[in-house]
């Protein structure tokens, strides 16, 4: 029966690497559209030291790591070493688990802090994590769209906001907002990217491939993981500035051909907008469920994630009126997106989009996407030849 159905399909779009992979795979091998990487491409992001031996055999410096299934026995390296480290979770392990340390008693404590969590202790001993050197610099990320006729001519330059307070404060939530800008030619590109065609062109990858990295003050990029599936809400800046059909462009990358268009000369900006207790809702069991989201029009610039329809009461003249509206489904609602000429403009569209929405009692979301560090690091990187093309 599920073949039957997934027969109808022009093309399958995996939109993750830990969910129906294996599943696919006899499929993709059967030469059905799937558009994702396989079980061979998605173990190069979900095991961090396959990543990381990737990068290596294929002639990439790589930081300096080791794996780890037990916080022990990462405890005692770390107590050894005596310096600042960064410890990084494999396989569907919290992402709460990334953490990046000031100096050694700072990951100490924070893997002791692990090793009383009964899950985090199974997750460690299932999955691995390792623990890597930390390198000072600025972080950028590069990926592109590989298919059999090899990648897209269009690179995907893009820097992350992690963090979930303006000015890099607060808990690492995983993306909080993304700068990105799609450019032919890229030194980073050329460094830490390409280096691995031969291997994605074995393995028949398909789909968006990223490397993210610490510059150093000598230019030199150090590559920290893969992340071998569409970004979050990274893919909603690509789709911001892709030009036609949505899904033309995937088929015809799976069928060997490179008919991607994107608007070269502009950049885009995401902003998520989440609402209390984000990101500990699932911790806290608070209620966001059900809660009115007014105004959510702009599906140009609004893309719904944690929402649902529903009925609520709506404003209309002096009335109210209860109507079917845009309710919150969970506590990460929406992504908004804009485009410009420049990094202002598309932070001028994409801000203005989040200020017509309403939502009771407050939603959250960072002010500083595409400016705060990058105003003093943009102009550093760039005088080493990165990132050339992205303006204030």
């Amino acid at each position: 029966m599920r073949k039957k159905y997934i027969g109808l399909a022009d093309l399958i779009f995996t939109t993750d690497n830990t969910k129906y992979v294996e599943l696919l795979e006899p499929y993709r091998a059967l030469g059905y559209p799937v558009f994702g990487p396989g079980v061979e491409g998605a173990e190069l992001e979900v095991n961090r030291e396959t990543g990381q031996q990737a990068m290596k055999k294929y002639g990439i410096a790589t930081i300096p790591y080791k794996t780890f299934h037990d916080y022990d026995s990462a405890i005692a390296y770390v107590k050894k070493r005596g310096v600042a480290m960064v410890s990084k979770p494999s396989g569907e392990a919290d992402k709460a688990l990334s953490y990046v340390a000031n100096d050694a008693a700072d990951l100490i404590y924070m893997l002791e802090r692990w090793s009383k969590n009964p899950k985090y202790v199974t997750s460690a001993k299932e999955c691995g994590f390792i623990i890597q050197d930390k390198v000072a610099g600025t972080e950028m990320a590069v990926g592109g769209w590989y298919g059999p006729g090899g990648w897209s001519s269009h690179f995907c330059e893009n820097f992350e906001y992690k963090k979930l307070h303006n000015g890099d404060l607060g808990v690492n939530t995983g993306e909080q907002g993304t700068l990105v800008r799609y450019t032919k030619k890229s030194k980073l590109a050329e460094k830490i990217l390409l280096p691995v065609t031969p291997l994605l062109k074995r393995i028949g990858y398909v789909g968006y491939i990223d490397n993210n990295a610490i510059i150093d003050a000598d230019g030199t990029p150090w590559p920290m993981e893969f992340t071998c599936r569409p970004g979050w809400p990274l893919f909603h800046n690509q789709v911001a500035l892709h030009v036609g059909d949505p899904c033309e462009w995937m088929v015809d990358l799976l069928n060997g051909r490179d008919t991607l268009q994107v608007l070269d000369d502009q950049c885009s900006i995401s902003v998520v907008v989440s609402i209390p207790d984000y990101p500990y809702s699932h911790f806290t069991a608070k209620e966001v469920e059900g809660i009115p989201v007014y105004n959510a029009t702009d599906m140009d610039h609004i893309h719904p994630q944690q929402m649902m329809m529903g009925e609520a009461p709506v404003q209309v003249g002096d009335k109210v009126i209860d109507m079917p509206n845009w309710l919150t489904s969970g506590d990460y609602v929406f992504v908004a997106t804009g485009t410009g000429e420049t990094i202002t403009g598309a932070r001028r569209s994409a801000y203005a989009a989040v200020k017509k929405v309403k939502i009771p009692n407050s939603p959250s979301y960072r002010t500083d996407i595409g400016v705060g560090r990058l105003v003093k690091q943009l102009p550093e990187l760039q005088a080493m030849g990165y990132a050339r093309g992205f303006t204030f």
